[in-house]
């Protein structure tokens, strides 16, 4: 009797220590949600930080009298934004897939209140990509700065957030696109983020032209340009490194996972990608600076601001797969090219980008996925550049998706903006656009108070 006690006292014990183990590993997994959860929400909170960043900077680089202008249209277009990626965008972006990759096709208007892990998912990842979203849709404002109707913003800037980015997006991001099954690597978004907002820049200064006063034809036929400094550097200088202090969020948090996530690896991955991300942006502004100094003799502030912001914007694409030597380089050489592009959009082109969104985010974006393809060193990932034994193929399948991805925003851009044109007028008035911005469209002055020289 005593020995059937004792073997079912032992029995009863497995029982326990199975259900215990079983019950253990269910903790862990459901810990381990919970971080990345918390991981991903604190990387989204650092990317919203960066529309305050956006915000400032556009603000400092321009005039005064349109500073209540700008800050409206940052605001406003993560506003706006939102309601239609939880509408329209998130469903195109990583809905269903349709058509081969090119489209997803469901989760429109999502609404679940039932707390499943699938729900929750769900809300997790909205959260952290619409951050994303709004970054693509509010470079357009630098470059179309102080001379566009703020209705017909509004407009370009719903139709980029719930049709353009995902789209593309759906691409590269999605898992079924046709650009992820390719292999196209863009890590954080150098082309899927900001290329796409910067080719839908180009398109939009291309077609509102240039502002008043800009280009002056002399008597012997030959065109000036002429210069409209920023009236508050100091809001520049504050807007980048909080720019650059979000970025940590944009590119950290792009592992799309937590040291929860179940491996040291993770963490590991995410400490790398801040160091890359680190070097690169500082490396970025030591370009600028140095160059624009041999250029202009004199160390430009604007351009050193814009080289942070190129050194972050190349380093976004690479930042997982290349190691920190590789980032300094990359850096470096966006820091000159920011330089070469604006002198370039600005002198030769006769494209009036008074923030130079163009270069930073359109031409740094393509140089940033080209990176890849040269510089990455991440055989386990199977991305492995040219520089390090992998030949072309890599490079090959980069400018694909650099192309491909471009088309699609200028294509789709400048329709939009050419209807908008058309429909509602892009441009105000010669005389609302001399009195300002701020008194024209909103009748409310940035600097009540305080008298404004302008004469142009």
């Amino acid at each position: 009797m005593r020995k059937k006690k004792l073997i079912a006292a032992v029995l009863m014990g497995l029982v326990v220590a199975g259900s215990g183990s079983v019950f253990a590993q269910e903790s862990i997994e459901s810990l381990g949600f919970s971080l990345d959860v918390v991981w991903l929400f604190i990387g989204a909170i650092l990317v919203f930080i960066m529309q305050a960043g956006f915000a400032l900077v556009e603000t400092g680089l321009t005039r005064a009298k349109n500073a209540t202008n700008i800050t409206m249209k940052n605001v406003m277009d993560f506003c706006f934004g939102a309601i239609v990626y939880w509408a329209l965008g998130w469903g195109f972006m990583y809905g269903k897939d349709a058509l081969g990759g090119l489209i997803g096709t469901d989760q429109f208007f999502f609404n679940q209140m039932e707390l499943t892990q699938e729900n929750a998912e769900v809300y997790r990842n909205w959260f952290f990509q619409v951050v994303f979203a709004a970054t693509s849709a509010t470079i357009v404002s630098g470059a179309m700065a102080e001379r566009t109707q703020f209705k017909s913003y509004l407009i370009y800037t719903c139709f980029i957030s719930a049709f353009i980015y995902p789209i593309s997006g759906h691409w590269a991001w999605s898992g079924d696109g046709w650009l992820a099954k390719l292999g196209f690597h863009d890590f954080a978004g150098s082309t899927v983020v900001h290329s796409v907002g910067g080719w839908a820049a180009l398109m939009g200064a291309g077609v509102l032209g240039p502002r008043i006063g800009k280009y002056i034809r002399g008597s012997d036929g030959k065109i000036s340009v002429k210069a409209f400094p920023g009236h508050n550097i100091p809001y520049a200088a504050l807007g980048v490194l909080l720019l650059f202090f979000g970025w940590f969020g944009f590119n950290g948090a792009s592992t799309l996972t937590s040291l929860g996530g179940g491996s040291i690896w993770s963490g590991i991955n995410i400490s790398r990608v801040c160091v890359t991300t680190t070097l690169g942006a500082a490396a970025g502004a030591a370009g600028a600076l140095i160059f624009s100094w041999l250029w202009f003799k004199k160390p430009d502030a604007s351009m050193t601001l814009n080289g942070v912001l190129a050194g972050l914007v190349a380093i976004t694409a690479p930042c997982g797969v290349v190691s920190p030597g590789a980032a300094v380089v990359i850096g470096l050489i966006a820091g000159v090219l920011v330089v070469l592009a604006v002198e370039f959009i600005d002198k030769v082109l006769k494209v009036d980008d008074p923030v130079g969104a163009v270069s930073v985010h359109c031409v740094c974006g393509i140089f940033g996925t080209i990176a890849v393809g040269i510089w990455a060193n991440a055989p386990d990932d199977g991305i492995i550049g040219l520089l390090h034994g992998g030949g072309f193929g890599q490079l090959g399948i980069q400018l694909i998706g650099i192309l491909a991805v471009g088309a699609w925003a200028v294509v789709t851009s400048l329709i939009l903006f050419l209807v908008i044109k058309a429909i509602f007028g892009l441009r105000v008035s010669p005389k609302e656009e001399l009195v300002g911005l701020d008194l024209s469209e909103h009748k409310a002055e940035a600097y009540a108070g305080f008298q404004i020289f302008s004469n142009t």
